[in-house]
């Protein structure tokens, strides 16, 4: 994986660097899709921040732009073009360096399959599921906000922030509600799926139905 951009210290860090950089931690997370549906997860990882911290990001850098793998041999559905890729994604810096953000090599307490992301994807628990960043491979700090896949794609659709929120609803279906895998009824979903103690002063005075 490299980092770079606006950084002081280009770097290149294979798997086996980044699995010293700390000991890895189980985190059972809620995940909420886009598309309605939840789970809850037991993530293994160590906070984000840890690996951003390698290249040492200049004040310039506001945001954190992630480009993901392209292989077709092994990822048919590049092959179509539902989107243009690689798969892109982004945060806002303090986002990024959040503590709940966790960078993620393993799930049920095994090393992460390669249908969930391997060798290393993101987990942002308080956003839709399509912003936890799958199999990075480029690690870009970016002073503008970067245009993600999905907003290229469907930008009514798919804003840049994408926090959980009940009240703001996909233009084709509401999100209020969501089925937990394994359960019949539906549940009520919750502002920032759950973490709003931790993280809502992130957005303090921001209009969430705008910014969304």
């Amino acid at each position: 994986m490299t980092i770079e951009g606006l950084v002081k210290k280009p770097v290149k860090l294979d798997i086996e660097t980044i699995l010293k950089l700390a000991p890895l931690e189980e985190r059972i997370y809620r995940l909420r899709c886009v598309e309605g549906w939840s789970m809850v997860i037991p993530w293994l990882g160590f906070p984000h921040d840890l690996v951003l911290k390698q290249a040492e990001p200049l004040g310039s850098a506001k945001y954190v732009e992630f480009v993901t793998a392209v292989q077709p041999e092994a990822m048919p559905g590049v092959r179509s073009r539902v989107l243009d890729w690689p798969y892109v994604e982004g945060l806002r810096l303090d986002e990024a360096r959040h503590p709940l953000t966790l960078l993620v090599l393993g799930l049920y307490g095994d090393i992460l399959p390669n249908g969930n992301g391997a060798p290393l994807r993101i987990a942002v628990p308080w956003k839709y599921g399509f912003k936890s960043a799958k199999s990075i491979t480029t690690i870009r700090f970016v002073e503008h906000e970067p245009r993600s896949s999905w907003m290229k794609a469907a930008p009514r659709e798919y804003g840049f922030y994408s926090n959980v929120n009940p009240d703001v609803p996909h233009p084709r279906w509401s999100q209020a509600k969501e089925r937990r895998i394994g359960e019949f009824m539906k549940r009520d979903t919750v502002l920032f799926n759950g973490y709003g103690e931790q993280v809502a002063s992130l957005y303090s005075g921001m209009d969430l139905k705008k910014h969304f």
